[in-house]
């Protein structure tokens, strides 16, 4: 074996990725909105592109973003960093910078929305759900700043994450921060939910979003910050006095069976046996605040068996209960179903620890605040070029995308001063790689007047 050929390419498939970036303006917006000093951010928008670039192709480390020097990657692209150059630029942000690069995000995303169906019209308008939740991730070594045990007992830093899901679209990250890994789960929510809250607004205007999160979120804080933004809530409760009374004050005859793992649906009644039910009673948030904070709604409930570990039958029945405080008009039943959906944002934690989340690569913390911003870029980005495809690609994960669609070699030629990309015979995603390459890098249509 010999590493001797210059004209070979392993990522193929980021010539079309990054055409819809430069189309979306993300270097034109980094240059724009950037402020780091001169000496180490000069060409600060190819210097991010760079960095997504590497991410999109799979890189999760400084190091590989030197996967982006190798064989004919200078014939198709332009000012290719070194690994060194990069770490350099994202040690000099500070958190002002950090917060540009928000911006930068937010604005790329609004690009991407436009040039590709990652967020398709939602109908009805109530069927758009934000989703908010934190995460660990987990770091080594004394030198991270930030980093902590926090409620996982494991040693990292804290990233809390806003999607946004419609009914025919994968989730899409839509605000994001990194903290300090001992730090509590709401700290920072009231911000972060404003944030993505506007965002949905300008994404998907004439909605009113359902904003979903766990009991570490039920604070006067985010679920003010939802209200305000235009957002119904829907967040799980502690079992507190508060709640525990209410529960104990819903009447037997209201528990409704549902839909649940092991139920059977019975055809003469047409209802489903289930030892799983759900119930409502109203409630009202911080009752014990001034009227101005209190926040009117219901308790919705679901309760199932709470089995013996011995697998004997008790004298009566013990429940398990899981309640969570609701705006929304969504009939009972459906008001469960949808607040269980929440879980899907772990997909995108899972997602995004097996791609550029996977190691915080610093030992600065703003550069790693910043190193998440761009992992939520590339994420997005790869969604985007996935909806492109017309195919299942569009709701699968980022290293499937990336598997089937960027890591494609190809052989590069020219004639008369025009590249061609020979890419690998009976490609199994051929046709799914073509529809993104001509949707990218396709001249637009002619003008009509």
């Amino acid at each position: 074996m010999v590493f001797d050929e210059p004209n070979l390419v392993s990522t193929a498939g980021l010539v079309p990725v990054l055409a819809l970036a430069e189309a979306a303006g993300l270097a034109r917006l980094a240059e724009r909105h950037l402020s780091v000093p001169t000496d180490k951010g000069a060409n600060a928008g190819l210097k991010v592109a760079s960095l997504v670039a590497g991410m999109v192709a799979g890189a999760d480390s400084i190091d590989d973003m030197g996967l982006l020097r190798h064989g004919g990657m200078g014939r198709i692209f332009a000012s290719a960093y070194a690994p060194s150059t990069l770490g350099s630029f994202l040690r000099t942000f500070t958190f002002g910078h950090v917060r540009q690069l928000d911006a930068v995000a937010t604005r790329f995303l609004a690009e991407l929305a436009l040039r590709s169906p990652m967020l398709a019209s939602a109908t009805p308008a109530r069927s758009v759900v934000i989703d908010v939740d934190d995460t660990i991730v987990e770091v080594h070594g004394y030198a991270k700043q930030g980093a902590g045990f926090g409620y996982s007992k494991v040693r990292g830093l804290n990233a809390m994450l806003a999607t946004v899901t419609t009914p025919t679209t994968a989730p899409v990250i839509v605000a994001q921060r990194l903290r300090k890994g001992s730090c509590g789960s709401p700290r920072g929510a009231k911000r972060l939910v404003a944030d993505a809250a506007a965002q949905v607004r300008r994404l998907l205007p004439g909605n009113r979003p359902l904003l979903r999160a766990d009991s570490a979120f039920y604070g006067r804080g985010s679920i003010w910050a939802a209200i305000r933004g235009g957002c119904e809530v829907s967040i799980t409760l502690r079992q507190d006095a508060t709640v525990k009374a209410a529960i104990a004050d819903i009447p037997e005859q209201a528990w409704i069976p549902i839909e649940y793992p092991d139920a059977v649906f019975d055809e003469p009644s047409s209802r489903w046996i289930s030892r799983a039910e759900v119930a409502e009673i109203p409630f009202t948030a911080f009752a014990s605040g001034t009227p101005a904070e209190q926040v009117p709604g219901r308790l919705v409930v679901r309760r199932i068996p709470d089995l013996n570990p011995s697998g004997q039958d008790g004298l009566f029945d013990v429940w398990r209960f899981h309640a969570f405080f609701t705006t929304s008009s969504l009939d009972t039943v459906t008001a469960d179903k949808t607040h269980r959906g929440h879980a899907i944002i772990e997909h995108v934690h899972a997602d995004l620890k097996n791609s550029a989340l996977a190691h915080l690569p610093s030992g600065k913390f703003t550069a790693n605040s910043a190193w998440l911003v761009l992992a939520v870029i590339a994420f997005n980005l790869t969604r985007a070029a996935a909806t492109l495809t017309d195919t299942t690609l569009a709701r699968a994960t980022t290293g499937t995308i990336r598997r089937q669609l960027i890591a494609v070699p190809a052989r590069i030629a020219s004639s008369a001063r025009r590249l061609t990309l020979h890419l690998p015979l009976a490609w199994p995603w051929h046709d799914a790689w073509i529809r993104l390459f001509h949707s990218a890098c396709d001249p637009p249509d002619w003008a009509t007047t």
